[in-house]
């Protein structure tokens, strides 16, 4: 099994920043990709920002410029840097992860998601 917990939501007037971090672990061979997406209320869970093992990077055009991700493979963390936060950036963050465990299998398990709340 896989498990990803995340940490570093919270409450920040609109400019402010916030760092979320998600760690993996449990049974990983490799991970391929780690993500981070986020749902407001009433909307469909959308792609934030995308982080491939070989360093490639995918970001919304809504969060560019103003979010950063970032990875630290050796402890299996995927940690997300927001800067001048909108209102509008007010959702759950999920982190993502996909890779093989060391029987070949691939996985594909999201965290359990963190409030951020951004104050106008």
């Amino acid at each position: 099994q896989v498990q990803l917990v995340e940490s570093g939501g919270g409450l920040v007037q609109a400019g402010g920043s916030l760092r979320l971090s998600c760690a993996a672990s449990g049974s990983i061979f490799n991970i391929n990709a780690m993500g981070w997406y986020r749902q407001a209320p009433g909307n469909q869970r959308e792609l934030a920002a995308r982080i491939f093992s070989g360093g490639g990077v995918i970001y919304a055009d809504s969060v560019k410029g103003r979010l950063t991700i970032s990875r630290d493979n050796a402890k299996n963390t995927v940690y997300l840097q927001m800067n001048s936060l909108k209102p509008e950036d007010t959702a759950v963050y999920y982190c993502n992860a996909v890779g093989q465990t060391p029987w070949k299998s691939n996985f594909d398990r999201w965290g359990q998601g963190t409030q951020v709340t951004v104050s106008s």
